[in-house]
């Protein structure tokens, strides 16, 4: 089994914490191996050094279900500590929120998709961090999705939003220890950044090969697989097809009423989908998209983890319906995610060209292999903060 930055943290004791007036970020999931939360941890292991708490989208206690959907800042029943929400009136912590601590500890579960936003709520602590000369220490945990295989198109810059904020793939292969050091050095923020490392992570090991037991870091996340299908399924969030909110099953399944499902099948059939089975279903959401109707659709099973290409799959998906239901489907409009004018697929695409491209009934491996330089080289810029090899 392996052991996280906040196993670490407290088995080390390491001297630089020592006297510093403590932050933390974190949410419900952020627990060691037995489930302790990490403020509890902190607080005993250094006491009266824990100062505030602060939490990011869905909520300190992941309750929150949906973009757009804020969370007040509260205090903390448990220590007394108030909780700046950073999913609220900001998304950026205001300068007066670190007035009170030296040094913010980070302890959240990522997910391993640049559309996740927990990344950019670290991005915006680091900014603030450089304005007021404070530390930031990532206590670092697995990316469930692992840290060999990267899928997808960069981030065009005229997309930036809080759902990417820098020109990284849909699927990056990083910690969130390594991602913040990426975008600290790449974005230019220069912040105070160190890095609490895991022992015992391999950059080849799944969510399923860490040993470590999953807590779900929001509503819709409930299991390791849900992550490993989420870089591509997340796309529907952009569209009228149900992603399985309001099922117990999220991102796995999808669909809407007018889908045929076999005529869907057929559509694919000679798209190489690796690692995975398209079962046809059927299903009901009691909330979200289509709720209370019947959707026909797949539920996406992942065969074989280390052939499995959630982005591919997604968008072979994707260009198939628009294809066969041109007057049915339909792109979700703005808002998503604070922007206001940005259709919501193009931001979560991060490239308005791709769109058109699959659209326009473009071959789907050609435009895969247009993005292969691209994340060639980002390959450089990933490998380069490599902290577990």
């Amino acid at each position: 089994m392996i052991s996280i930055g906040i196993e670490q943290l407290i088995a080390e004791s390491p001297a630089w914490i020592t006297g510093q007036r403590l932050g933390l970020l974190c949410n419900q999931a952020s627990t060691d191996r037995y489930f302790t939360h990490s403020r509890d941890l902190i607080m005993q292991a250094f006491p009266g050094q824990l100062t505030c708490l602060f939490s990011p989208q869905h909520g300190f206690f992941s309750e929150k279900q949906d973009n757009m959907i804020e969370s007040a800042h509260t205090t903390d029943h448990v220590t007394g500590l108030p909780v700046f929400s950073l999913y609220g009136d900001t998304r950026k912590p205001l300068p007066e929120m670190f007035e009170s601590l030296d040094m913010l500890l980070i302890d959240l579960q990522d997910v391993g998709t640049r559309v996740y936003t927990f990344i950019w709520t670290v991005v915006h602590c680091l900014q603030v961090a450089a304005e007021t000369g404070k530390t930031v220490v990532i206590l670092d945990r697995p990316n469930p999705v692992g840290g060999a295989i990267v899928e997808g198109n960069l981030l065009h810059n005229e997309f930036r939003s809080f759902v990417g904020l820098y020109a990284i793939p849909m699927r990056h292969g990083l910690t969130m220890g390594e991602l913040a050091m990426l975008c600290n050095l790449e974005m230019g923020i220069n912040a105070q950044l160190q890095v609490v490392k895991m022992a015992g992570w391999q950059r080849s090991m799944f969510f399923a090969d860490t040993g470590f037991p999953w807590v779900f870091p929001s509503p819709n996340m409930p299991t390791p697989l849900t992550a490993l299908v989420y870089p591509g399924q997340v796309i529907w969030e952009g569209t009228n097809i149900s992603e399985g909110r309001g099922t117990t099953l999220p991102f796995e399944l999808i669909g809407a009423p007018f889908i045929d499902i076999h005529h869907l099948l057929k559509q694919i059939k000679d798209i190489p989908l690796p690692g995975c089975v398209l079962r046809p279903i059927c299903f009901e959401p009691t909330s979200g998209k289509w709720s209370g109707q019947r959707c026909f659709g797949v539920h996406l099973h992942v065969t074989a983890p280390l052939q499995f290409l959630s982005y591919r799959t997604s968008l072979a998906l994707l260009q198939a319906i628009i294809r066969l239901y041109p007057e049915q489907f339909a792109y979700k409009q703005p808002p998503y995610e604070y922007e206001y004018i940005q259709l919501p697929m193009d931001m979560i695409l991060g490239d308005q060209h791709l769109r058109m491209a699959l659209e326009q009934g473009e071959d789907l491996l050609a435009l895969e292999r247009s993005w292969q330089d691209e994340l060639a080289a980002f390959e450089g810029l990933r490998s380069a903060v490599f902290l577990y090899r």
